[in-house]
Formats: C-alpha cells, sequence, structure tokens
C-alpha cells in the first residue's frame, strides 16, 4: 500500500506522538516487514498509536499485539474496535450539542463533560468490556478536541485536569476515521499490561517497537502525566532489560526516546545502558522546556537490535 492510499490516522492527539516523525522513523524498520518475513507486531506503549496505523497499512503484517498501561486509552481502543457505530452515534451527539453554543457556553459544556468523566471513573469496570464504556470513549476523544494543546494529562487522583482550548471549529466526530481505525482494531489484540506482560503474548519472532515515556530533558520538559504511574530511571533500566530478553529470544526491537545530550554531551545515560545495540540519532521538532529559544529541532535516539 502507497502512503497516498492511507486513511487510518490517530484518534487522539498524544504527549509524544510519532505521527510527525514517521520520515525519519521508517527507513529503520527491519526490511523483513517488506518482504513479510515478520508476519506478527507489537507495541506495547501504544499511545495514539500512529506507527502501528503505519505498519498495518503499509505492511503485510498478519498479527497485531498493542498495549499500554493507561487503562483509558485501552478502553477507548476497545469500544472502537467492538461498537464503533455506538462510538459515533454518542460523539456525533456531543458535537452537535457543543456545536450550537456560543463561545461562551461552549466552556462552560466542556468543564461539564470533564465534570462527568472524572465523576464517572469510579463506577467504570475498566476489566470488562460493557455499554459505560461507549460513552466514555466518546467523553475521551470530545476533551481530546477541545481541551487545551491536545493533551491528555491526569493529577495524582487520576481526575483529568487539562483547561479547555477554546478552538473555532474542532472536528469533533471523524466518523470515516473512526470506521476505518476500527476495522484495523478488528484483526488487533488489545491489552492494558505493563510493557513486560507483553512477551506472554509472543509466540513467533515479531517485530516490536517500544515507544515509552521519555526520560526528560528538563524539569519543564517532564511531562509523564498520561497515566499514573511514574517512569523513572529505574523504569527506564527495567525497560532495557526487556530489551535484552526480547534480544535474546530473537525479536527485532526498536526503541525510541530523548537524547540527552541535546542538554549534556557528557550524558552518556543511553548509550550506556543500550552498548549492546544500536543506537541512531533522528531529528525531531520538539519544544523541551518554556523558553523559545529551546524550541526547534533536537535529536532523538532510536534503539535498534539489528
Amino acid at each position: 500500500m502507497t502512503s497516498r492510499q492511507l486513511l487510518a490516522k490517530p484518534i487522539l492527539k498524544w504527549a509524544g506522538g510519532k505521527g510527525q516523525l514517521l520520515p525519519q522513523i521508517a527507513p529503520y524498520f527491519p526490511p523483513e516487514l517488506k518482504t513479510g518475513e515478520i508476519e506478527t507486531y507489537v507495541e506495547p506503549f501504544v499511545g495514539a498509536g500512529a506507527v502501528f496505523f503505519w505498519i498495518a497499512q503499509n505492511f503485510p503484517v498478519k498479527n497485531f499485539y498493542i498495549a499500554d498501561i493507561n487503562p483509558e486509552l485501552i478502553l477507548l481502543y476497545t469500544a472502537v474496535q467492538k461498537n464503533v457505530e455506538g462510538v459515533i452515534q454518542e460523539l456525533s451527539t456531543i458535537g452537535a450539542d457543543y456545536g450550537a453554543l456560543e463561545k461562551t457556553e461552549q466552556k462552560a459544556y466542556f468543564l461539564a463533560i470533564r465534570q462527568r468523566y472524572n465523576q464517572e471513573r469510579k463506577e467504570i469496570n475498566f476489566k470488562k468490556f460493557n455499554p459505560a464504556w461507549i460513552s466514555r470513549a466518546a467523553q475521551i476523544i470530545f476533551l481530546n478536541k477541545t481541551c487545551f494543546n491536545g493533551l491528555y494529562r491526569v493529577n495524582k487522583k487520576g481526575d483529568f485536569n487539562v483547561p479547555f482550548g477554546d478552538y473555532k471549529n474542532p472536528k469533533i466526530c471523524d466518523a470515516d476515521n473512526l470506521v476505518t481505525v476500527s476495522n484495523i482494531l478488528k484483526k488487533t489484540v488489545i491489552h492494558c499490561i505493563d510493557f513486560s506482560e507483553i512477551k506472554d503474548y509472543l509466540s513467533s519472532p515479531a517485530f516490536i517497537y517500544l515507544d515509552p515515556p521519555y526520560r526528560p530533558l528538563s524539569q519543564t520538559s517532564n511531562f509523564k502525566a498520561y497515566a499514573q504511574f511514574d517512569f523513572s530511571d529505574s523504569e527506564q533500566k527495567r525497560l532495557a532489560q526487556f530489551l535484552a530478553y526480547l534480544n535474546q529470544q530473537g525479536h527485532k526491537v526498536m526503541l525510541s526516546n530523548s537524547d540527552p545530550k541535546n542538554i549534556d554531551k557528557n550524558d552518556n545515560f543511553f548509550d550506556d545502558l543500550y552498548s549492546n545495540f544500536k543506537i541512531h540519532r533522528i531529528m525531531a521538532n520538539r519544544m523541551i522546556n518554556s523558553k523559545a529559544s529551546h524550541r526547534g529541532a533536537i535529536s532523538e535516539i532510536l534503539v535498534t537490535n539489528y
């Protein structure tokens, strides 16, 4: 499939999303993807899924496994997988109600949805798909499309706390994309698990792409609040051990992360951690802190075992 035929794109905007980096990442994919020698693709930190959707539409992969530790994200993908028509109906209603309001009323509507979303969290059974997942999935998409900068962020209590975004005409319900995404998800196994547990679902050599919460380059760039779990240096080291395990099992692996050398050329954290792997550096447009002088192209790392 050529890039001009690509239809499915991420449902959400997500911190650290790889949509803009795909042209730099794609040349590093293992060639066995194109030949069909690799039949299984696995992504344990799926996030917005830009790489997942791209691979699903470009290569003859037969088996897909995606996972994330964020239960809200897994709820969304499962709802779209199992009942996309219901999600579209709920989202269309929300979008129509929102669009009919004046600007000042739209903010109040957003805050009301956000409050309901947070209050209902305790009542949701995240372990088993049920009808409540449909309306919650629609709420997640609405909040993502209308909140400030399209961020997904929660506080220590787990409450979504991003303020109103005040966009002119946000496209709240993209029904065509939701249907296309659903068709891809129908051939995908979805799990809410820790990244290390994905090993239990690997039976044949796979290509595994890992895009964990990035190691922060500065205090102001330390955005890891996509879930109520901190991803510290000890977690980065645990992940490196997992890559070593996957390598021993004969899988092709690729990992993305920040490049600490943007700030300190002597910071060899990842160079030491992945000394037995290949480390490639690619350029990305990222904002590494609030100062305008630190916005623009910086390097990120790709770690591979091939």
